[in-house]
């Protein structure tokens, strides 16, 4: 930074009036409303012309379109001075002065002989304007990317700037680009809110269309595709795969709901493969998989050194989903800091790697999945409400095994040809009495759980002949009386005390019930279930 310390301008030997207005202005824009900002900022210049004899303030912003380009957005200035223009080429005015501001240098210039030869071309668009000495500060806020810059001019004679003063102004540059910050932040909140509610309107108009053309039929509903790896023949499943044709081929977030097993990531696969999206690969994530130290770079990626072990550059998922579809399961798990961020490339398509301050721009679609009730989340404060109506943009709840028990006969003759393969065995026949009897249970696991159990029985089978005996074993000690908790809590005691409380492992009591070890200890937790005192 060029300064001479000097002593400071003549009329401004004390400059406590100055810290005064300072702390007046700070009071000031602390709360104020996001529509007052400009024409506070605009007054709090003239104040501070007025008071330190300064010709003219001017703030500048880069364009959003093109980041060579500053644009003019608040000034004060006496009318017989020339005007800077509103739009203005770093490359063309002020390239030497404009290089230094945006790696966030604060530049004085006392005057313009103090210049090097290669900012010739600053020296003469300075005199352009008539400006002999002045003070540029870049803003940006907290370590982030500099979006902008203050100015503080004079025309009439050349001024020696004191270290004070200017430290002064950047506390000044400071209070601006907060409340600039907080402005673009109100402005991007109301303007997702205007988008949300076209979207929501577009998808009413698509559904009362949808009703009008009955192509959910009473008894019946045609698809228009042939859904492979979706089994199932139920009016339930049937819905859900009407209403992933409806959303496959849109742009529009989707948050798939439903209980652990039900097939979630099954059906993510379904929309991207009718998406389109469909050429490149579907990428997922599971957020409840990640250790919380690593969510951020997982998701986001990481420069070399970003933290201690980051040995290398590494591409984070969105960048490897861009032009393509993300898949978030168990999108509940995110912590809060991190809801923030996605919140953000969901409005912008914009974000940092770990460890870089360059943003990096993408275009995902994004497919979240949670067997949480998010609502509910939300009320409790531990999930963001503007992150989850931006996510429920077009929800789909995925039916429990129990509400389709149709289906599992189908279920249990593709998961026999999967494993009959896999395992090198024929199966010929499964008893009336042992299909009747996975048609009554309750499936607290629901597919994933019925599929554990076919693999099982195909082990144990020496015969041809599909037998159940674990479920038979199970089915027997539950009651089917009382609430569905009340059968889930009991399923589960009697699984942990079959594998004497293993939870994980060959064996253990998460995979016998199909689920995951973090969530059978959460179901654990949820439902009270205490380890009786031996």
């Amino acid at each position: 930074m060029t300064q001479s310390i000097i002593k400071p301008p003549e009329g401004v030997d004390d400059l406590l009036p100055f810290e005064g207005l300072l702390t007046e202005i700070s009071t000031l824009f602390i709360n104020l409303p996001a529509d007052r900002i400009d024409s506070e900022i605009v007054a709090a210049q003239r104040r501070i012309c007025e008071l330190l004899d300064i010709d003219r303030s001017t703030l500048w912003t880069t364009s959003d379109i093109d980041p060579g380009v500053l644009l003019l957005t608040h000034i004060h200035q006496p009318p017989e001075i020339p005007a800077p223009p509103e739009r203005m080429s770093t490359k063309e005015f002020f390239p030497w002065t404009a290089q230094k501001l945006l790696i966030g240098e604060t530049y004085a210039i006392s005057k313009m002989t103090e210049l090097p030869a290669e900012a010739a071309r600053d020296r003469e668009a300075f005199a352009r304007y008539g400006t002999k000495s002045g003070v540029y500060v870049p803003l940006s806020v907290g370590k982030g990317q500099v979006f902008g810059l203050l100015a503080f001019a004079v025309t009439r004679d050349e001024r020696d700037w004191s270290n004070r003063i200017v430290q002064q102004f950047q506390l000044v540059a400071q209070i601006f680009a907060n409340a600039l910050a907080r402005k673009r932040a109100d402005q991007d909140l109301h303007e997702s809110e205007r988008r949300l509610r076209e979207q929501l309107e577009e998808i009413k108009r698509l559904r009362l269309q949808l009703e009008q053309e009955n192509i959910y039929l009473r008894d019946e509903i045609t698809l228009q595709h042939q859904h492979e790896e979706v089994v199932g023949r139920s009016s339930a499943i049937k819905k859900v795969l009407a209403q992933v044709e409806q959303v496959a081929a849109t742009e529009a977030a989707v948050l798939l709901l439903g209980e652990t097993g039900t097939g979630k990531e099954l059906i993510a696969r379904t929309i991207h493969k009718l998406s389109k999206r469909h050429v490149r690969p579907l990428i997922t994530v599971n957020c409840a998989a990640l250790p919380l130290s690593l969510i951020e770079s997982e998701l986001f990626g990481r420069e070399r050194g970003a933290y201690t072990g980051a040995m290398t550059r590494m591409a984070g998922r969105f960048e490897l989903a861009d032009q393509s579809t993300l898949f978030l399961d168990e999108i509940g798990e995110l912590p809060p800091e991190v809801q923030a961020k996605l919140l953000r490339i969901l409005e912008e398509g914009r974000f940092e790697r770990l460890g870089s301050s360059k943003s990096l721009q993408v275009n995902v679609r994004i497919i979240a999945a949670t067997n949480r009730d998010l609502a509910q989340e939300v009320s409790s404060g531990r999930f963001r409400k503007d992150l989850f109506y931006r996510l429920n943009v077009f929800p789909i709840s995925i039916p429990p095994l129990r509400e389709r028990t149709e289906d599992i006969p189908l279920l249990v003759s593709a998961f026999v040809k999967q494993y009959e393969k896999k395992l090198g065995k024929r199966i010929d026949r499964i008893s009336r009495k042992s299909m009747d009897a996975l048609q009554r249970y309750a499936w607290p696991g629901n597919a994933r759980e019925l599929r554990n159990i076919v693999e099982h029985a195909i082990i144990t089978t020496t015969d041809g002949k599909l037998r159940f005996r674990s479920l038979d074993q199970a089915s027997g000690d539950i009651s089917t009386v009382g609430t569905l908790e009340d059968i889930e809590r009991k399923h589960i005691l009697n699984v942990l005390s079959k594998t004497v409380w293993r939870i994980a492992g060959k064996g253990g009591a998460a995979e016998i019930l199909g689920l995951k070890r973090t969530t059978l200890l959460s179901k654990i937790k949820k439902l009270g279930i205490k380890r009786p005192t031996p």
